[in-house]
């Protein structure tokens, strides 16, 4: 009977949510949907010397922002609630010869790797405590005295599966695109004695020197257990298959595969993503701009277009096509097609991929999702009063925001670009008069051309007002009159917004009105 493939995200609540984290459980997702499997939260909240308040909220909400649903919602493990367990299976790996106490202090473990950096020796352990009697052991605990527990490393482990097991034999099965996984994954095998070699789902086959592997501590001074030891009991109760994460936690699989075997169980799946880059190649950070989830949503980025660009981060669908809605990337999405490499983070190809799906979106839920940014500006009155229409531009005012929001959004690469977009739509322009100037031409032929159009459109009737008639209108006015039609449509369309680049003139002339739109380029005409 086949087993049920099951994912986890196991974040730490430290922090905000990472781009990286969120790429993560990205693809831990999307392995599990594709297999028609079940993806899994878990909240790593041992380790109470960093843990910062909120955090976990500020998971939930990112998980929930970004459109990637847990199927345990109603049993979340927080592992700081499950001590008991864990000490109760750390005292089973003491009594089995497996791990031991350490009372090494904290100075000593400093002095110790101190002198170890001074010998050029990489930073381990000594044992000092591994060989204590029981009686000095029971008198230390006894007495009271601060101690850890830790994993035993023997250089001679035999391999829990003789020769390598198939998954398949073992009825776990990769379905990623319908290939069967390879013969021998998961389990470690040794090659020869005092090497520990396992199959990673991205990387191959992958081999570390059990003496370069620290006495890793499994329970803290605290009581509380390291994320070693507690993520191999949860991934065992919960029962995940594929434990998909960051190659921070490549070094650190063969000290949970010789936990799965000392406890007597098998060990998941494993494959380690390589992290996301700057475009320097350096790990990516805070100096980098924003690397929080949260803060990519309050830039104003969708979460569609988050998710489908970071899914594209080391994950290649062998093809030319760039959009995939999350439906998408569930069908599509396979390990065998994830890259051993790191990807470098370019916000301009951002940019881009969230512009595409605003572009896409209807129109009534863009204008809902930018007026917390149209808000957020104080500067942009928003009591904008109109010449023709009486007064319009309040936030409520949901007909004209549509006007104004549809003109940009064939522009727009994030919500958060909306205020500046459109503010002189809200507040008279403001700008020098020199830039009424097209190319050779002079202020005073710029007067000329503006009050030439004061003259004509005041004839237009204001039921008439709308960008295709003005456009055909003010191009007939040029063709008469053998006009350049940057001598016309320049000043027209600076004294309308003050800006250089803008949506065409007879577009911002339509929304700001016949009115509005007269009195600007009067204006115009009385900064010249």
């Amino acid at each position: 009977m086949k087993k049920t493939v099951k994912t986890r995200f196991a974040p730490s609540p430290t922090g905000d949510l990472h781009i990286g984290s969120l790429r993560t459980a990205l693809f831990e997702y999307l392995f599990a949907k594709h297999n028609g499997g079940e993806f899994l939260l878990r909240i790593e909240d041992t380790d109470q010397t960093r843990y910062k308040e909120g955090s976990t909220e500020v998971i939930f909400e990112g998980l929930k922002w970004a459109g990637l649903d847990y199927d345990n919602k109603d049993n979340i493990i927080f592992q700081s609630k499950r001590t008991e367990i864990y000490q109760k299976f750390a005292a089973q790996l003491v009594e089995q010869d497996d791990a031991y106490y350490c009372f090494c202090s904290a100075e000593r473990l400093e002095k110790m790797r101190e002198e170890q950096i001074a010998r050029k020796v990489a930073p381990k352990y000594d044992r000092h405590c591994l060989n204590l009697s029981k009686e000095e052991i029971g008198e230390k605990l006894k007495a009271g005295e601060p101690h850890v527990i830790r994993m035993k490393i023997s250089e001679h482990i035999s391999p829990p599966f003789e020769g390598g097991v198939s998954r398949r034999d073992k009825g776990v099965v990769n379905e990623t695109n319908n290939h069967p996984a390879p013969i021998v994954v998961g389990a470690p095998l040794l090659r020869k004695e005092g090497i520990i070699t396992f199959h990673d789902l991205i990387r191959g086959q992958v081999s570390f020197n059990l003496k370069e592997i620290d006495d890793q501590i499994l329970i803290k001074s605290d009581g509380f257990p390291t994320y070693h030891l507690a993520n191999v009991i949860d991934d065992h109760e919960s029962e995940i298959t594929h434990v998909i994460r960051a190659e921070d936690w490549l070094s650190s699989t063969p000290k949970h595969l010789i936990l799965y075997k000392a406890l007597g169980w098998d060990a998941p799946e494993f494959g380690h993503l390589s992290l996301i880059l700057a475009p320097d190649k350096s790990k990516l950070s805070k100096r980098h701009g924003a690397t929080s989830v949260l803060e990519f949503k309050k830039l104003g980025y969708l979460p569609e277009a988050l998710i489908n660009y970071i899914a594209l981060l080391g994950w290649n669908p062998g093809t030319e096509q760039e959009i995939f809605s999350l439906k998408d990337l569930e069908k599509e999405f396979s390990l065998e097609k994830v890259q051993k490499a790191g990807a470098i983070f370019d916000i301009n190809k951002l940019d881009w991929m969230n512009g595409e799906y605003i572009k896409k979106m209807d129109l009534d839920k863009l204008v809902d999702l930018c007026l917390p940014f149209l808000k957020a500006c104080p500067e942009r009155s928003p009591e904008y009063s109109g010449r023709v229409e009486g007064p319009r531009g309040t936030w409520e005012d949901k007909k004209y925001l549509k006007k104004i929001i549809s003109l940009e959004q064939p522009r727009l690469n994030k919500l958060s670009d909306i205020a500046e977009a459109t503010a002189y739509f809200f507040t008279e322009p403001q700008y020098e008069k020199e830039l009424l100037k097209w190319r050779k031409a002079d202020l005073k032929d710029a007067k000329e051309k503006l009050e030439f159009l004061i003259e004509k459109l005041s004839e237009i009737p204001n039921e008439d007002w709308n960008k295709n008639n003005l456009e055909a209108f003010i191009k007939e006015l040029i063709s008469i009159g053998k006009l350049e039609t940057g001598n016309v449509l320049w000043p027209l369309r600076v004294a309308l917004t003050g800006r250089e680049k803008s949506p065409s003139p007879f577009e911002v002339a339509e929304v700001l009105g016949k009115e509005e739109s007269l009195g600007r380029i009067k204006k115009a005409v009385e900064k010249i």
